[in-house]
């Protein structure tokens, strides 16, 4: 009989991801550009779960995305010296509470 893994109570955070998008057919960038980049928060149990998550979710949008860097939780930004606005707060409580991936900014880039 197969024993089921413990159950993960750790509290969930949301880290603030900044992704790099390499271009992929049918991606809804506009045609001439090279790319494009999107500021995200995704939630996880730790920072590894929410890239994880956040990567298997633009994958399966039909995304390509190239590059995440973590810019870390709330609580890790501010130690760091970030003022964070309320609109971004209030989408990191989004994903929080929906458990989800929210995008907060989308940028075709070109050469």
């Amino acid at each position: 009989m197969a024993r089921d893994k413990p159950k993960d109570t750790r509290p969930l955070q949301v880290y603030t991801l900044v992704v790099e998008l390499g271009r992929l057919d049918g991606d809804g960038l506009p045609d001439t550009a090279s790319g494009g980049g999107m500021i995200l928060y995704a939630p996880g149990r730790d920072e590894p779960e929410a890239v994880r998550d956040a990567v298997r979710i633009l994958k399966d949008a039909g995304l390509n995305p190239l590059d995440v860097e973590s810019h870390g939780t709330a609580e890790e930004q501010r130690a760091d010296g970030v003022d964070l606005g309320q609109e971004e707060l209030d989408l990191m409580d989004r994903a929080r509470a929906e458990n989800s991936v929210v995008v907060a900014q989308k940028e075709a880039y070109y050469d």
